[in-house]
């Protein structure tokens, strides 16, 4: 069966990845610091162990691209999803079963697509769906080179940590659910309790047809609320922070960083 992306892609060749000299190497991490603001404020040591992952895993990984990626971006792509793990001492998770990671598929603009949905009363929805970025369990991961070149700075949107948010929390089971593997630490309640606590406050608001502190979309399903809560903490934690200061202290404790010491404050 040939699914619909197998139709759009071909690999990225050789010429695409970055090089392997250490001259070029310096000069490419130097342009992905510069290209990825969300990176200020990382010590000398947090840098040096995200850029070696980063590397790592891009080596690791097959992009396969509908438009050329320049170096610059494939890196800044591995960057930004190790950027999740950065604060581990181990970044082995996008290997865990249900996070794997083998493929990143980079359309140039968003997919779109036909969606059939069936409401409580039986009907039959059709509309067309437009995603900057979609996720398989143990499938690739696809994230458009548009939405991709708008992420990295604080603005409260990444494609990038959007999707492999994901990825992590497939790492519990077959279908994101909001709910990925804990860290020592973190019981099963308090994570519960606590998104909970903000999907009600997100789906009361749209109620009464008031403006949410974070994007709306975090209320469409408790997947989406946990990776559109990655990327604001990750690119506008103190719009989080002060939003929702209980979820903002959980991720700080789950991901091992304090990203609101270093943002940039919107």
């Amino acid at each position: 069966m040939t699914r619909w992306w197998q139709q759009l892609w071909r690999p990225v060749s050789e010429e695409q990845s970055p090089s392997s000299s250490h001259a070029e190497e310096d000069g490419l991490w130097q342009a992905v610091m510069q290209r990825l603001p969300i990176l200020e404020g990382l010590d000398e040591p947090s840098l040096a162990r995200l850029e070696r992952r980063a590397r790592h895993q891009l080596h690791d990984w097959k992009l396969t691209s509908a438009e050329p990626l320049d170096a610059v971006e494939a890196l800044a792509l591995a960057t930004q999803a190790m950027l999740l793990l950065n604060g581990w001492p181990e970044a082995e998770r996008w290997r865990d079963a249900g996070a794997r990671v083998h493929e990143i598929m980079l359309p140039a603009q968003a997919v779109t697509r036909e969606v059939e949905e069936i409401d409580d009363a039986g009907v039959v929805h059709i509309f067309q769906d437009t995603r900057a970025g979609e996720t398989w369990y143990q499938g690739p991961v696809v994230i458009s080179q548009e939405e991709l070149a708008a992420s990295g700075d604080w603005s409260g949107f990444n494609v990038v940590i959007h999707e492999f948010a994901h990825k992590l929390d497939m790492a519990n089971a077959t279908d994101a659910d909001g709910f990925p593997p804990l860290r020592a630490g973190i019981t099963p309640d308090e994570w519960h309790t606590t998104f909970t606590a903000v999907w009600d406050d997100l789906n009361a608001r749209l109620e009464r047809g008031e403006i949410t502190p974070i994007d709306e979309y975090a209320a469409s399903h408790p997947a989406e609320c946990f990776a559109v809560c990655c990327e604001y903490f990750f690119t506008a934690p103190d719009t989080l922070e002060v939003a929702y200061p209980e979820l903002y202290a959980l991720l700080e404790r789950f991901f091992c960083q304090s990203t609101l010491k270093r943002s940039v404050p919107h």
